[in-house]
C-alpha cells in the first residue's frame, strides 16, 4: 500500500488485480472499496454498432452490466403504417442488414397468408436458395468480426473475400449487393439470370472449402481457445427464458429451427441439420456458426436439383389489398426466429405491424453473460452473441 493509502484518507489502488479502483482508508486502517462505473459506448470501435453498455466494475470482474439501445431507432414499424405492402419491402431490407432477404421473405408470407395466395412452386425454392445464400453471407460476417476482436486479423479478411464472391452472385439476380428488394407479394421480382445454378453449385464447392480454412485458422489455435473456451456460458434454461433463438440458442444444445419445428416454404420438403453445441460458451457459438454455414450449403446444394420451371410471380391487381384480420408468422433468420404480427383493416397499408427481432432478445441476455466476467472477456462474449443494432432498435 502506497504511503498516502496508509493515513486516513482516499486515493487510487496501485498496481495488482484491484489497480484503478477507488478506495478509502476508514480510521481503523481498513480498506474501503468503491465500485467502477465505465461507458462502453456508444461510440466504442469494440461493439457492433451504436450499442453503449454501462458497467460496474469491483476492480476487474463485472459486477453489472445494463445494455443502453435505442440510438439508431428509425421507426420502422410506424413507416411501415404509411405504405403499401410492395413498398414494405424495401424497408424491410433494413432494419438487419446484413439478412435483408430473409427479411422480405417474411413479410411476403405474412402478407400472402392472409390474401390466402398461392405462390408459384418455382418462386418457393427459388426464395430458399436466396434465403441460405443470405444466410452464409450473414453468417461470414460475424466469422470474420470475431475473429478480429480477438486479435486474429487474417478471418476477416478471408471472410470478406467469400461475401464478395456471394455478393456478386446474389447481385446477378437481383441487381442490389446489400438491400436486395427481391421478393415480391405472390412471388419474386423476375426469374434467376442464367448461368446462376450452375455459379451457385461452383460456389458451393469454393465456400465448402473455405471454412475448411477458418477451422484451421481459429479451431485449434490456442489463444482462440483459451480466450473463448468456458467464457460466457449460456444455460439452456436461461437461453429459452430469455427467447434467445437462432445460433446463440443451438450452441446450449436446444436444435430449435423453425424451418424444422414450424416449417414455411418447401422447408418440409428438405433434410435441415440443426446444428447444436454442449457447452454454451463463446467457443460454442462460434463453432455453431461454421457448422450452420455447412447445413446451409447442404440446402443449397438440395435445392439446385430441384428447382422446377414455370413462372415466378402470381399476377395481382395494381393495388395488393390485404383482407381485414390478423395474422403472425415466424421464419428463421440468420440470426435467430424473426417475427410479423400483421394487422390489416383491408387497406393496401398494414393498419399496425410488429416485429418481433432475434437481435433484441440476445441483447437482453448480456446482463446474465456479463456478470461475474472479467473486463478483459468482455469483448469475446459481446461478439459471440451475434446481433445488429439495427435489428435491436428498428
Amino acid at each position: 500500500m502506497s504511503e498516502t493509502l496508509a493515513r486516513e484518507g482516499t486515493g487510487v489502488l496501485p498496481g495488482g488485480p484491484g489497480e484503478g479502483m477507488l478506495v478509502e482508508v476508514r480510521g481503523d486502517g481498513e480498506l474501503s472499496t468503491q465500485e467502477m462505473n465505465l461507458n462502453i459506448g456508444p461510440q466504442h470501435p469494440a461493439t457492433h454498432g451504436v450499442l453503449r453498455v454501462v458497467i460496474d466494475l469491483d476492480g476487474e470482474r463485472i459486477v453489472r452490466a445494463t445494455p443502453v439501445i435505442g440510438y439508431m431507432h428509425r421507426g420502422f414499424e410506424k413507416l411501415a403504417e404509411a405504405r403499401d405492402y410492395r413498398q414494405i419491402m424495401a424497408l424491410v431490407n433494413r432494419h438487419d442488414w446484413l439478412s435483408a432477404f430473409c427479411n422480405e421473405c417474411g413479410v411476403a408470407l405474412a402478407v400472402e397468408r392472409m390474401m390466402g395466395l398461392e405462390v408459384p412452386e418455382r418462386a418457393e425454392w427459388i426464395r430458399v436458395l436466396m434465403a441460405e445464400w443470405n444466410r452464409i453471407l450473414n453468417h461470414l460476417m460475424f466469422v470474420g468480426s470475431f475473429g478480429l476482436e480477438l486479435g486474429a486479423i487474417t478471418p476477416v479478411f478471408f471472410a470478406f473475400r467469400e461475401r464478395e464472391d456471394i455478393q456478386n452472385l446474389m447481385e446477378s439476380a437481383t441487381g442490389g449487393r446489400l438491400h436486395f428488394s427481391y421478393a415480391r407479394v405472390g412471388g419474386l421480382k423476375e426469374d434467376l439470370p442464367r448461368g446462376f445454378l450452375a455459379a451457385s453449385e461452383q460456389m458451393v464447392k469454393n465456400i465448402r472449402m473455405r471454412n475448411l480454412e477458418y477451422r484451421d485458422l481459429l479451431q485449434g489455435n490456442e489463444i482462440f481457445g483459451a480466450r473463448t473456451k468456458g467464457v460466457g456460458k449460456l444455460p439452456p434454461d436461461v437461453a429459452l427464458d430469455y427467447g434467445v433463438s437462432g445460433p446463440t440458442l443451438q450452441a446450449t444444445g436446444v436444435a430449435e429451427d423453425s424451418r424444422v419445428t414450424e416449417p414455411y416454404g418447401v422447408y418440409d420438403q428438405l433434410d435441415v441439420k440443426v446444428p447444436v453445441g454442449t457447452r454454451g460458451d463463446s467457443y460454442d457459438r462460434f463453432m455453431v456458426l461454421l457448422d450452420r454455414i455447412d447445413a446451409s450449403l447442404d440446402i443449397i446444394s438440395q435445392c439446385l436439383d430441384r428447382i422446377p420451371p414455370g413462372p415466378v410471380i402470381v399476377k395481382l391487381p395494381k393495388i395488393v389489398k390485404a383482407p381485414e384480420g390478423e395474422i403472425y408468422v415466424r421464419t428463421e433468420n440468420p440470426l435467430g426466429q424473426c417475427g410479423y404480427y400483421l394487422v390489416s383493416d383491408g387497406k393496401k397499408n398494414p393498419w399496425r405491424l410488429k416485429m418481433r427481432t432475434p437481435s433484441f432478445n440476445n441483447i437482453a441476455m448480456i446482463p446474465y453473460l456479463l456478470q461475474g466476467a472479467l473486463l478483459s472477456d468482455m469483448i469475446a462474449i459481446l461478439g459471440s452473441v451475434f446481433f445488429v443494432v439495427g435489428d435491436v432498435d428498428r
